[in-house]
């Protein structure tokens, strides 16, 4: 009897003990974790998410060219459609039933409990027409927010577009704290300064009730955070430049690129064909982008950065300089027009001094500067003398920002290609000599050239040796550029050397006989230095190039100019960039006849949309 005693004071004692740690329990969780209250708050909150006003994005001259406008988005919440008439909602939203059926479909697989964009861009005509009638339609609603709005019909390949983050994008860590059908710039600038236009978003959290109705701030907004606007971009673009450069290439296919060789800045950067960056907003977006994308004329491709070609006889100055520099000739070294070695495309004098073949763009005079700086005699080997050679030649012409991405603020640059050894090793099978590789001396061949890396060998010519990169943007908010851009780079070619060629490339638009002496703008006052370029074109008619930069003495513009199918630089790439240099230093352009003289000028734009 007293076993059994003895056994029931433990049974008690362990279930005193079991109780003990269960009111325990109870008593942390209730008074001394608020983890679990809010977990039962958080059926009653809702959070909200406030979007900050995107930048703006103005021109040098503080002209606003990108701003925000209101448009409204139609949501949907699948688990709350009841008994959809489908015919009359469809009327309504003007849609068909079949995007009406794929849109519901997509939003439940998005979430049932979320809601998710239906229609988006709707405009206020469209929305009043909706709103007045959601009230018959349950889970439906109208969701405000900015968009871009544009207060120009240039520079849509530089501006870019904001478009909604994709399920791949999601997957990027750099996109880590955006949410699904939230909008981030997709392209152009807009894409490169996402972090400064985006700003910091807020969130706001409010009390509802089981229907959905709001019934106040949580805890009196004590959990609530501002937004903060995104940053303003102040670029360097002469819109007024930008848009007389598009007037001039309207009709045409190639690029313009302009510069101002003291800071780097970028002026205009023109890409033909062209579109309005207004075609990439609004609703029916999607639909524009797919016409623009099979345009066979491909408007979407951005020229300037992303379409590298051989630069033709622009290319003799940077071969002449690296020439210089290796001192394997001097400014008044002469070489004869001799046709055996390379035609030569103009009947002239003999080039006797680097001016003058510079003047008459002499190709057998630049093919015998470069095989002198190639084939220095270091063996008796001449396939191995042309490796060695051409690795130290090559090594010179990189520094002026060649053949890799000069880091322009746009991620749609490429790099362009000055060939190696090892890639004529490849594709000669190692039996390749000067002679295999000489039409890189003038500039054609396996190279390749974007427009913008030929503006910036321009801007450092006229900056006698080094450049700044490239770039879009001269102030972020109240601040300046990046700090990557107010780096000089310089060249391995001694300053000395850039003056020895400015003679000649003046003599070029100025001399009597200049290959573009078209362009010449004398008649002002304004001293300019240039090359003209005929590139070979095995598909069609060539290639027209031309670069140039003014004033001489105190530089203000570089320029390049590639023009597809337009026959020889002299006669449209040329007076194509005078004209904007002219519109550039003069704010204004007297020689009208050039601009209706110019191979395939229209009054409008190619792959223009409204």
């Amino acid at each position: 009897m007293q076993y059994l005693e003895g056994r029931k004071y433990v049974v008690q004692a362990i279930f005193l003990v079991v109780a003990m740690v269960f009111g325990a329990r109870l008593f942390y969780i209730q008074v001394l974790d608020g983890s679990y209250k809010l977990a039962a708050d958080r059926n009653t909150l809702q959070r909200i998410v406030q979007t900050p006003y995107r930048g703006l994005i103005y021109d040098r001259n503080n002209k606003l060219l990108v701003q925000n406008t209101p448009v409204y988005d139609l949501m949907v919440v699948p688990r709350e459609v009841k008994r959809l008439d489908t015919a009359r909602f469809c009327q309504v939203v003007q849609m068909s039933v079949e995007e009406v059926r794929e849109g519901l479909k997509a939003a439940k697989e998005f979430s049932r409990v979320k809601a998710s964009p239906l229609v988006q861009n709707l405009s206020t005509p469209e929305l009043a027409a909706i709103q007045d009638n959601l009230i018959d339609f349950p889970g439906f609603s109208i969701q405000a927010r900015m968009a871009r709005a544009y207060e120009t019909q240039n520079l849509a390949h530089t501006l870019g577009y904001v478009g909604t983050i994709t399920p791949k994008l999601m997957e990027n860590p750099k996109y880590a704290k955006y949410q699904p059908n939230e909008f981030l710039g997709r392209s152009g600038l807009e894409s490169f300064y996402e972090k400064q236009l985006m700003g910091r978003r807020g969130v706001k959290y409010r009390m509802v009730n089981v229907r959905g109705i709001e019934k106040g701030a949580f805890r009196g907004g004590e959990f609530d955070t501002l937004s903060v606007a995104g940053q303003d971009l102040h670029t360097s673009i002469d819109i007024d430049l930008q848009q007389y450069g598009e007037m001039l290439m309207a009709g045409k296919r190639g690029s313009v690129v302009a510069l101002d060789p003291k800071t780097g800045e970028i002026l205009a950067c023109v890409s033909a064909p062209a579109y309005e960056p207004a075609a990439l907003t609004g609703k029916g977006m999607g639909n524009r982008y797919m016409d623009l994308l099979n345009n066979k004329e491909r408007p979407l491709y951005n020229r300037p950065l992303g379409a590298p070609q051989p630069p033709g006889s622009v290319f003799k100055l940077v071969n002449e300089l690296v020439a210089l520099q290796m001192g394997v000739v001097s400014p008044a070294t002469g070489f004869p027009c001799n046709w055996s070695l390379v035609k030569c495309t103009h009947r002239h004098e003999y080039p006797s001094n680097v001016s003058i073949a510079i003047k008459n763009s002499c190709n057998p005079y630049f093919y015998q500067v470069m095989r002198a700086a190639v084939m220095r005699g270091r063996s008796r080997n001449r396939f191995e003398d042309t490796r060695l050679g051409l690795t130290e030649w090559r090594r010179h012409v990189m520094s002026f920002g060649l053949g890799d991405k000069l880091g322009v603020d746009m991620g749609s640059e490429t790099k362009g290609r000055i060939p190696t050894s090892d890639f004529y090793d490849k594709l000669y099978h190692r039996r390749w000599t000067f002679r295999t590789i000489y039409s890189l001396s003038i500039g054609q061949g396996e190279m390749g050239v974007t427009t913008m890396q030929m503006a910036n060998v321009l801007a450092t010519i006229a900056n006698r040796g080094y450049y700044y990169t490239p770039h879009f943007v001269r102030g972020i908010g109240n601040s300046g550029p990046l700090p990557e851009y107010q780096q000089r780079h310089y060249t391995s070619v001694a300053p000395q050397h850039f003056e020895e060629i400015i003679p000649g490339m003046q003599e070029v638009v100025d001399g009597r006989g200049g290959t573009g002496n078209f362009a010449s703008l004398a008649q002002f006052g304004i001293s300019m230095a240039g090359k003209t370029g005929t590139v070979q074109n095995p598909h069609g008619a060539d290639h027209a190039t031309f670069a140039a930069f003014a004033p001489v003495e105190d530089p203000k513009i570089a320029i390049a100019v590639f023009i597809e199918n337009a026959g020889f630089g002299g006669n449209s790439a040329a007076p194509l960039a005078s004209l904007m240099i002219e519109k550039y230093l003069r704010g204004k352009v007297v020689r009208k006849k050039w601009e209706e003289w110019l191979p395939g000028s229209a009054d409008r734009f190619v792959s223009r949309h409204h």
